[in-house]
Order: structure tokens, then C-alpha cells, then sequence
């Protein structure tokens, strides 16, 4: 297992659209091992593929205070959506920076675990959010992609200031 190093916000790589996992074998697990432990170091609840420069369609989420409900969705997709929910988000990719945005209360995902298996979720709540939020990333979206370009413009200046402070 390692620790990835996840890219910020607003790299160019993070708007890479992923592509889907033709074989679940020994190296997508070895790569979903990797992407619970980045995450769980980082901290956070949830991380894609993409946001590690590997764009496959491979995302992680435990919303669990306890870290051991790991769930792992390989090529997903969201097959229903119901309800809006305005949810207080934050990003591994995009550090110290909470914006609500909207989505959908409920989903019902399709997914492979990391056996290759087929799976269907009920999700709503943090969870709903957390997968939608994922999925986003393999599409090559950023949740602050969400906000007004007024916000957005504050977030890159904030993010960019910060980036140098650190140099």
C-alpha cells in the first residue's frame, strides 16, 4: 500500500475525463488499496481515480467515523436521482475550502466492488453526496465548478496565494 499524492485544484489534470476499467485484476485492487489509505491519511471521506493523475473510473468512500466501511465503486454510474439536497462540500484537491452546493437527495448507483462484481446502491444523505461528488471528478469536474465564476475566481487567487506562501 502507499500514500498517492493528490493533485490541487486548479491543475489541469483534474479535468481529465477517466476511462473505464476494462479488467478488475490484481493491479485495480493494488490501486484501491492505495486510494483507501491516501484517503484515509489525508483525511478525508471519499477520493477518485483522477484526483491521484490515474484516470480510471475508480472511486473510494467511507463516511464511517470508525474508517472501516470502506465502500469501492469501479466504472459507476447513477442510474436514478431523486430530491435536491444543499450539502456543505469540501475537496482533497481543493484544501480549506467548503462551498455548499446542490444535488440530488437520493441515488441509486451501479457500480463493480473490487472483486468485479456487479452491486447496486440506495444512497442518500452524506453518502448520495459523496458519490455524486466523486463521480464528478471522472468526468473532469471540481465541486467549485459548481459556484459562480465570481467565487470560483476567489477560490484559484486563494489557492494560488497560498501556493506560493508555501514556496
Amino acid at each position: 500500500m502507499a500514500i498517492l499524492k493528490i493533485l490541487q485544484y486548479p491543475d489541469e489534470r483534474l479535468h481529465k475525463i477517466a476511462r473505464n476499467v476494462m479488467q478488475v485484476n490484481e493491479a485495480t485492487r493494488k490501486l484501491v488499496s492505495d486510494l483507501a489509505e491516501t484517503m484515509y491519511a489525508a483525511p478525508g471521506v471519499g477520493l477518485a481515480a483522477t484526483q491521484v493523475d490515474v484516470h480510471e473510473r475508480i472511486i473510494v468512500v467511507d463516511i464511517s467515523e470508525t474508517h472501516n466501511q470502506l465502500k469501492v465503486f469501479i466504472n459507476p454510474e447513477i442510474i436514478a436521482r431523486s430530491g435536491i439536497s444543499d450539502c456543505e462540500e469540501g475537496c482533497l484537491s481543493v484544501p480549506g475550502i467548503y462551498e455548499t452546493v446542490t444535488r440530488a437527495e437520493k441515488i441509486t448507483a451501479r457500480a463493480l466492488n473490487e472483486k468485479g462484481e456487479a452491486f447496486t446502491l440506495n444512497a442518500e444523505g452524506l453518502l448520495a453526496v459523496c458519490i455524486q461528488h466523486e463521480m464528478d471528478h471522472l468526468v473532469g469536474k471540481v465541486f467549485v465548478e459548481y459556484l459562480s465564476q465570481l467565487k470560483q475566481n476567489r477560490i484559484r487567487a486563494k489557492l494560488k496565494k497560498r501556493l506560493r506562501e508555501t514556496m
